[in-house]
Formats: C-alpha cells, sequence, structure tokens
C-alpha cells in the first residue's frame, strides 16, 4: 500500500495540509497519507449519483457491520440493537458523560493523553482528575511499546476520592499502547466496588499491529454494566471529516442511558459518514490489513532513521496506530520543542505539553505517510540541533 505522492496531497484542503505553508512537512494532526479505501469512495460515489445528500437516518445496518468486523477482527460478540451512532467520537465521549456524571464530577484521564480529553471531560460538567500512566523501562530505542501501564492504585486512590468516571483511551494516544487485559480487568474491579462508569475511546483498535493485542473493554467479564465503548472507523480509514461515530453498549442498564439521549444526538451523524462508516467494517479489512502492514514497516523505519542520526531521542515502536511519542528532551528544545522542530526544521509535530504536563520536552510525529517524507523529516530534524 504506497501513500499518495507529495504534490498530490497538497491538493487536500484539510487541516493537516492548510495549516501550515507548503515548505512545512506536516506530521502532526492525526491523518493518514493513504488513498481513500476503493469500497469506501464507490460507496459514496454511488451516494453523490443517486443524489443521497439528504438526513442520515440511523440504520440498524450500521450495528450489523460493526458488530460482524468485531467479531472477526477481535472475537468480541457485540449486539446490534446495542450499537448507536453520532457525529464524532468527541461528541459521544461528551454526551456518555453526561448520562453517567452529574455537574462537578471527577472523571479520571491517563496523561500524557489525547489533549481534547482535557477540553471534553469539563465540556460534559466534569473535573478533569489526572493519574498518569506508568512506565517500567527507561526511556530509549527499544522494540517494544516502553513498558507503559496504567497506574492501578492511582485510579483505586481516584476512584475512592469520589471520581464517578474514568475516560479510558484503548489503544492509548499517543503511545499505541493497546491496555492489557489483566489492567482491563482489573480497572472492571475497580469500577464495580467504586461505582464508577468507563467510557472507553476505541477509534484506534483498527489499527492494532500484529504483534500487538487489543481487548475491548466491553469484552472483558463484568465491564458491561458500568462501560461504553465510543469507536468510529475515521481513524482507521481515514475518514475524520465525514462525521459518524458509536457508541456501543452491553448491558441494559447502560442501553437505557444511550437510549434515553436526546433523537438529534443521532440525527447529527453525517450521511455521508454514516454510509462510509457502514462500508469500512463491511468491505474495508483488506484495504486496513494492507496499510496497518505500511504503518509497521514504517515504525520500524523511524526506529532506524533516529537510530542513525538522533541517537539521543526517545522512541518506543507502538503496537497500534501511526503515532510516536518522541522524547526529545536530550535536544535542549525546551518545554515545548514541537516549536523549535516548526521554527528550525519546518517540520510540523503536536506539541507534548498539550497532551499534559508529563508531555514537556516531548511531542508526537505521525508516521502515516510515505518513507521519503519520513527521511525528509527525520533529517531536517537532525540538521536542526
Amino acid at each position: 500500500m504506497d501513500t499518495q505522492p507529495l504534490d498530490r496531497l497538497r491538493t487536500r484542503t484539510s487541516i493537516k495540509w492548510r495549516a501550515y505553508p507548503d515548505d512545512v512537512l506536516p506530521l502532526f494532526i492525526a491523518e493518514l497519507d493513504f488513498p481513500l479505501a476503493e469500497p469506501i469512495a464507490r460507496a459514496l460515489h454511488d451516494a453523490i449519483d443517486r443524489s443521497d445528500t439528504g438526513y442520515a437516518f440511523p440504520s440498524r445496518r450500521l450495528g450489523e457491520a460493526f458488530a460482524a468486523f468485531a467479531s472477526a477482527r477481535w472475537g468480541w460478540s457485540v449486539d446490534p440493537g446495542q450499537v448507536a451512532s453520532t457525529t464524532d467520537v468527541s461528541v459521544a465521549i461528551v454526551e456518555s458523560l453526561r448520562q453517567v456524571i452529574s455537574p462537578g464530577d471527577g472523571v479520571v484521564i491517563n496523561p500524557p493523553i489525547y489533549p481534547p480529553f482535557f477540553d471534553l471531560v469539563p465540556e460534559a460538567g466534569g473535573v478533569v482528575v489526572e493519574v498518569p500512566l506508568v512506565r517500567s523501562e527507561t526511556t530509549g530505542h527499544t522494540t517494544d511499546a516502553g513498558g507503559w501501564s496504567l497506574d492501578l492504585p492511582g485510579l483505586e486512590a481516584a476512584f475512592a476520592a469520589g471520581a464517578r468516571a474514568y475516560l479510558l483511551c484503548n489503544p492509548h494516544n499517543p503511545l499505541g499502547h493497546p491496555h492489557s487485559a489483566e489492567d482491563l480487568t482489573a480497572v472492571v474491579e475497580l469500577a464495580a466496588r467504586y461505582d464508577v462508569t468507563v467510557v472507553s475511546d476505541e477509534v484506534h483498535a483498527p489499527l492494532t499491529h500484529s504483534d500487538g493485542h487489543f481487548t475491548p473493554y466491553l469484552s472483558v467479564p463484568g465491564a458491561a454494566e458500568r462501560g461504553i465503548c465510543v469507536t468510529s472507523a475515521s481513524k482507521g480509514w481515514n475518514l475524520a471529516g465525514l462525521k459518524c461515530a458509536l457508541m456501543v453498549t452491553a448491558s441494559e442498564r447502560m442501553r437505557e442511558r444511550i437510549t434515553t439521549l436526546p433523537e438529534e444526538v443521532a440525527l447529527r451523524s453525517s450521511q455521508f459518514g454514516l454510509i462510509a462508516n457502514i462500508a469500512a467494517y463491511e468491505q474495508g479489512a483488506p484495504w486496513l490489513d494492507e496499510v496497518v502492514a505500511a504503518l509497521q514497516r514504517n515504525r520500524a523505519f523511524l526506529s532506524e532513521l533516529l537510530r542513525d542520526r538522533l541517537p539521543d531521542v526517545g522512541y518506543a515502536q507502538p503496537h497500534a496506530s501511526y503515532l510516536a511519542w518522541l522524547d526529545l528532551r536530550a535536544l535542549g528544545w525546551g518545554d515545548d520543542p514541537s516549536v523549535v522542530a516548526e521554527a528550525r526544521a519546518k517540520v510540523a509535530l503536536s506539541p507534548g505539553p498539550a497532551f499534559g504536563s508529563v508531555g514537556r520536552g516531548f511531542a508526537r510525529l505521525n508516521f502515516g505517510c510515505s518513507p521519503e517524507v519520513l527521511t525528509e523529516a527525520v533529517t531536517r530534524l537532525a540538521a536542526a540541533r
């Protein structure tokens, strides 16, 4: 699977290709440089040919398509009747949290974490409670995910102190780390003990690598009574602009929370987003497999590039997605090295501090690009030292 040529990519009008001048390599936001999967493109073209551009109608077919994909991919049995849709994963998170917390309740997150989490919690009426991930290995060039894990004692302390919900990210962004079944089992036990609802953002799950193992939170015994999964085909198949996400439950208790949402929550889904998500889950697996294989080659190639040209930069190869969490502290580029990377190297990275205070001195790099672009980016960064 090859990415599109750089000159072709620069004709795109998404934020990745419009936020910076053409002399900057945009490796910040989570967008892929691969061409759209043919089954998805065909489904969208067919919709245009029949002028099918009206309001989206919630369809059981989306739940059936996701359930079939989840069963084939992860061995997870999903009831299509417990799959609802909305605009995007961020909206799904906010609306789910609103159903399970009261204003002012604590909601736990795990920095370094996807930056919007810090805003989505207060948007839902909650207060952010930080329980950073822990790492058992020193930063450096490794072939694994760097020894990251959940701080289970920290989670218990936060739950015992009164947090009412836990916003989990699995696989974890920016680390590309699918949380272990053992950690998730412990979370289920803690959530039951302290009556905490877990909202699990699993949007990066389709991009789990062949040497990674993704465990859907709701597949863990006991998770169903206090768990909601939010996901979408948006990351796996690069469909973020088409606006459709899923809220998945696995118990009558949690299903009722979702079905009591205002009708508009579902109706805000995009018609094209609904069509594209169904096509992705029904027909997009072969394309996805090719992309994941290309990403695995890129993650290893990035390790080689850094070892040869920036050996002081810490990087642990992820087991999911296409995001690299780079430890740039040895370069002396300050708390936010992305500023120096853009100014000196003309490479746009995501700023580490946006992922929480533990991200000072770090930056996130998107390697969902061509090896040539990756080479040019690391060459520029090395020259900027």
